[in-house]
């Protein structure tokens, strides 16, 4: 007897799958979407500045709106960090210290103190004996090397210098030095020319002033504080000071006048330092 085939009944729910599949791969794409539309606003920030740092490196990203130019774009840097600048200073004149070969030179240098102000300034003191002779003016020769190291240091840091002569309170007063200022004066001058002019020291960064006694560090009570007193000070400035103003047209001087009407010889409104008056001409 023959067997009856069982007749197969079609599947009308073979659309589920599909469905599934389409459901499942909706889900995944919301997901993903979820996961995108999350963003960490501050690896978004530091992502943002490090690609605006890198398109334009010269501009200030510190929240002021001040562009640098490329003068002071190596002092920026070096402002990040302070430290560096000193370190940068110490380096070198240890480096220079060890080149001296004449040991009563070292025996003084060991005397120059280095300091760091809050401003960023660094003052480097040296006394005035490992510079100059008692009473002069002129830069000795086995101060060179040394001087050598520091115009090496502004250089390299190639900051603007101001070069700071001081003094005792013990006056002087011969040919050369009426008094204290002219000594500190001249003695700073020196000193920026030997930087200037020796070692290529720009001379648009250097500036000399003479203090005289008028900012000592320690009581003028003793020998031993005098001669603390008696030093040149080489402040490597932080920022550099303002750029002078060209005038053009009339100008005006401190008391608001017009320079045309001032007389061209003002020395009859400044008398004699001797204290003497000026004898009428005929």
């Amino acid at each position: 007897m023959a067997k009856h085939k069982h007749e197969e009944h079609e599947n009308h729910e073979r659309w589920l799958v599909s469905y599934a599949d389409f459901i499942t791969l909706l889900f995944a794409f919301f997901v993903v979407m979820y996961s995108i539309s999350s963003v960490n606003v501050g690896r978004y920030r530091t992502v943002s500045e490090s690609i605006k740092a890198a398109l334009n490196p010269l501009s200030n990203h510190s929240g002021e709106n001040r562009i640098i130019n490329i003068g002071e774009a190596k002092s920026v840097q070096q402002g990040r960090n302070p430290s560096d600048a000193k370190q940068t200073v110490l380096r070198h004149l240890n480096k220079q210290i060890q080149a001296i070969s004449d040991k009563q030179v070292k025996d003084l240098v060991a005397f120059v103190t280095v300091v760091q102000k809050i401003n960023g300034d660094i003052v480097i003191r040296i006394p005035d004996r490992l510079l100059f002779n008692s009473g002069e003016g002129t830069v000795r020769a086995e101060a060179l090397p040394f001087l050598e190291g520091l115009g090496g240091v502004i250089l390299e840091l190639n900051r603007h210098t101001r070069v700071e002569g001081h003094t005792d309170n013990v006056p002087i007063r011969t040919a050369l030095f009426p008094s204290n200022w002219e000594l500190s004066s001249t003695r700073a001058v020196m000193v920026v020319r030997v930087l200037s002019e020796l070692y290529g020291v720009p001379a648009d960064h250097l500036a000399a002033v003479g203090h005289a006694d008028t900012r000592p560090i320690t009581a003028n009570s003793d020998a031993e504080q005098r001669a603390k007193n008696r030093r040149v000070e080489v402040v490597i400035l932080e920022q550099a000071p303002p750029a002078p103003v060209l005038e053009t047209g009339n100008s005006a001087d401190a008391f608001g006048r017009s320079t045309e009407d001032v007389p061209q010889s003002a020395s009859q409104f400044v008398p004699e330092l001797s204290g003497e008056g000026q004898s009428p001409t005929p």
